[in-house]
């Protein structure tokens, strides 16, 4: 397990991402000796959970190497109980004190979310329908609850509000990570990743401080 803190292991993370965005990696432990090192088991900082966009390549864009992320990502960062799982695997197994639940701007699952509130909309697959309902509660919100203009409304803000959501819904659904949360072992950060200039800018921090921000 992790020996790295929670402070430690978001710290880190800024430092690869300056890296990136000053087009300056070091591409550090991606050779043939990290993939030998890490083959028999893997010790990640920080466990990462966020959209599935081709543009968003987690180890990328934080500079990091195999055995340094536990990566989970689908369209859109929504809660899912594959995901909660999958991050409570990360820190009841693997000890890792860092979440890190990235969203960005341009997101197709934020878009999709909005437009499909429009007056002359398409009628969507089950399956998508499924996915960006999560995000729903953040379009309406935006909008004021009032009927939503997709034209108009303000998609990077809807981002933002679906990203407080979703750390809002990973707390609620998993008492194991409120309870790491609470004792300090483990902190979650939500950023923002902006994709043409490559900076992830942290929204919201839950364990980093006394008092959570963002929520």
């Amino acid at each position: 397990m992790s020996k790295t803190t929670p402070a430690e292991a978001w710290a880190e993370m800024v430092r690869g991402n300056e890296r990136f965005v000053a087009g300056e990696p070091q591409h550090p432990r991606q050779d043939v000796d990290r993939r030998t090192e890490v083959a028999p088991a893997q010790f990640p900082d920080a466990a990462l959970f966020g959209c599935s966009d081709s543009r968003l390549a987690a180890e990328i864009i934080f500079d990091k190497g195999l055995g340094d992320l536990f990566v989970v990502r689908n369209a859109g960062q929504v809660i899912s109980e594959s995901v909660v799982g999958s991050l409570e695997y990360a820190v009841g197994v693997l000890g890792v004190p860092l979440i890190v639940v990235l969203g960005h701007d341009e997101c197709g699952a934020v878009r999709a979310a909005i437009d499909s509130q429009g007056a002359d909309a398409p009628q969507l697959s089950p399956h998508i329908s499924n996915l960006i309902a999560p995000i729903l509660p953040a379009v309406r919100r935006v909008a004021q609850y009032r009927r939503v203009d997709p034209l108009s409304i303000d998609a990077q803000a809807v981002g933002r509000e679906h990203l407080r959501d979703t750390i809002e819904e990973l707390l609620e659904s998993s008492e194991m990570i409120r309870e790491a949360v609470a004792s300090g072992s483990l902190a979650i950060v939500g950023a923002n990743y902006q994709l043409r200039e490559g900076r992830a800018q942290p929204d919201v921090t839950v364990g980093l401080g006394d008092t959570p921000t963002g929520l």
